[in-house]
C-alpha cells in the first residue's frame, strides 16, 4: 500500500510518499480502508523532532475516516463495510481524570493514518455520523475530543458565561468557539488576523480584536467585561495577559502552547484573583463518546480550510506550519469509497 513516511526528522520536506507493507489485523483489532485523514500540530512537531519519544520510520496522522475492510479475532461491534473514524487515544487506561503512563497517539510510534489502510484496537473505532461527510468525519477526532475536554470536561462551562478564546483559527479553537456556544456561552476571540474574527464572528462568536493592535487588551475588556472561562492553546507571552481579563473565581483551560514557554508568571495575579487553572490534552474513551454524542445532537460540523492528495502530505503540512490556514487541513486518500 502506499504511505507517507517520516523516516528522518528535520522538517515537513522529509515525509516520503512510498510503498509499505500492508498491515495485517491481530485479536482485537480492525483494519480501515481510509477514505480521509487530518491534520494536527503533532504531526508538524514530529516531523522537526519536536515531539517525546520519537520512534522512526513511522507513518503519521492520528485523524482518519473510512471503511473497514477486515477484522482480526475477537473484534466483535464491527463488522466489514461499516463507515467508521478513529479515535487516535491509544491507551487511556481506567482514570478518566488523567490518562495512563502507557498513553500514546496514533500516528507515531504505531503507523498512522497518513496511508491507504490503518490497524487500530477495535474500542478505538465509532460508527461515523451519519450527517458527516467521511471528510468532516476524519477532521473531527483529536481536534474535537481536545476542545469538548477542555470545554466541558475541565472547563465546565455553563450557560451565560464569559468564554475568552485567543489564538482563533486552529481545529481546536474553532470546536470549542462552537461547543461553548451550543452551551449557551457568550464567547469572544482573538487573532492576529481580521479577517479570522470576521469568519469567526460568522460562526458564532459575539466579537473579537487583534492582538497585534496596541491595547488589545483593553479594548477586550471594554468589550466582554471579564471571562468566566478562557480556552487557551497559544501559551508564550499574551497567557498572563488571560489572567489579567479572568474574573474572579474564573477558570483558564490551558491545552498547548503554539507560542511557546510563558516567559514570567507572576503568580500573586493567579491567587489574588482566586483563579483555577487547569492543564488538559486529548480525553478519554467516555469524552470521546460524550463528544460524539453533543455534536450529533447539535449537528456540529467542523470547518475545514483545504483538502490535498494523500502524496502531497509534505505541502499540506509546509500550509499548516505557514499559520495561514482557518480551520482543518484534510488528505483525500481514496475517491472510490
Amino acid at each position: 500500500m502506499k504511505a507517507i513516511v517520516l523516516n528522518e526528522t528535520g522538517d515537513p520536506n522529509q515525509l516520503a510518499y512510498q510503498e509499505v507493507e500492508k498491515p495485517k489485523p491481530a485479536e482485537g483489532e480492525v483494519l480501515i480502508r481510509l477514505k480521509h485523514a487530518s491534520l494536527n500540530r503533532r504531526d508538524v512537531f514530529i516531523t522537526h523532532g519536536l515531539y517525546p519519544g520519537i520512534k522512526l520510520p513511522s507513518v503519521l496522522g492520528a485523524d482518519g475516516s473510512g471503511v473497514v475492510a477486515e477484522t482480526g479475532d475477537r473484534a466483535g461491534g464491527v463488522k466489514k463495510g461499516d463507515e467508521v473514524l478513529i479515535n487516535p487515544g491509544l491507551n487511556w487506561g481506567d482514570n478518566p481524570h488523567v490518562n495512563s503512563p502507557q498513553f500514546n497517539i496514533l500516528g507515531m510510534p504505531s503507523n498512522g493514518t497518513y496511508a491507504e489502510f490503518v490497524k487500530v484496537p477495535v474500542e478505538n473505532i465509532y460508527k461515523k455520523p451519519e450527517y458527516l461527510t467521511f471528510q468532516e468525519a476524519a477532521a473531527l477526532p483529536l481536534a474535537a475530543v481536545t476542545a469538548y475536554r477542555a470545554v466541558v470536561t475541565r472547563g465546565n462551562v455553563q450557560e451565560g458565561e464569559t468564554v475568552l478564546i485567543p489564538g482563533i483559527g486552529s481545529g481546536v479553537a474553532l470546536f470549542a468557539l462552537q461547543i461553548a456556544k451550543a452551551k449557551g456561552a457568550r464567547v469572544f476571540i482573538t487573532s492576529g488576523s481580521d479577517e479570522k474574527i470576521e469568519k469567526a464572528k460568522d460562526l458564532g462568536a459575539e466579537d473579537g480584536v487583534n492582538y497585534k493592535k496596541d491595547g488589545y487588551v483593553k479594548s477586550l475588556r471594554e468589550m466582554m467585561g471579564s471571562a468566566d472561562l478562557s480556552i487557551d492553546g497559544v501559551g508564550g507571552e499574551s497567557f498572563m495577559d488571560l489572567i489579567s481579563l479572568a474574573r474572579p473565581g474564573g477558570r483558564i483551560v490551558n491545552f498547548g502552547a503554539t507560542t511557546g514557554p510563558v516567559p514570567s508568571f507572576l503568580l500573586p495575579k493567579l491567587f489574588f484573583k482566586h483563579l483555577d487553572l487547569k492543564g488538559t490534552t486529548m480525553g478519554s474513551p467516555q469524552d470521546f463518546e460524550e463528544m460524539l454524542a453533543f455534536f450529533s445532537n447539535h449537528k456540529i460540523r467542523p470547518v475545514l480550510d483545504r483538502s490535498f492528495p494523500l502524496e502531497a502530505a509534505a505541502e499540506a503540512q509546509l500550509y499548516m506550519e505557514s499559520g495561514k490556514h482557518y480551520g482543518k487541513i484534510t488528505l483525500e486518500i481514496d475517491s472510490t469509497i
